[in-house]
């Protein structure tokens, strides 16, 4: 999944670069195309990648949380 991130975000970049280097009139649609698939499959697939084995509740602010961090700083 790492590596498949890593080249999706390398195609979309390439395409924004190719959009705004060139001269011909497919360049809008290279840098369209390239901020679509970043933001609509890119974005996405790293988040459900870093998220997929964590639990929410740990990074919400509760009574238990808050009183777990007074706990190590003391």
């Amino acid at each position: 999944m790492k590596y498949i991130i890593s080249i999706l975000t390398m195609l979309a970049f390439t395409s924004i670069g190719i959009g705004f280097f060139t001269e011909n009139e497919y360049s809008q649609k290279f840098i369209g195309f390239g901020v679509l698939g970043l933001f609509l499959v890119v974005i996405p697939l790293f988040t459900y990648y870093r998220w997929k084995d964590k639990d929410v509740k740990d990074y919400l602010i509760t009574k238990e949380n808050i009183d777990k961090m007074r706990d190590k700083n003391l």
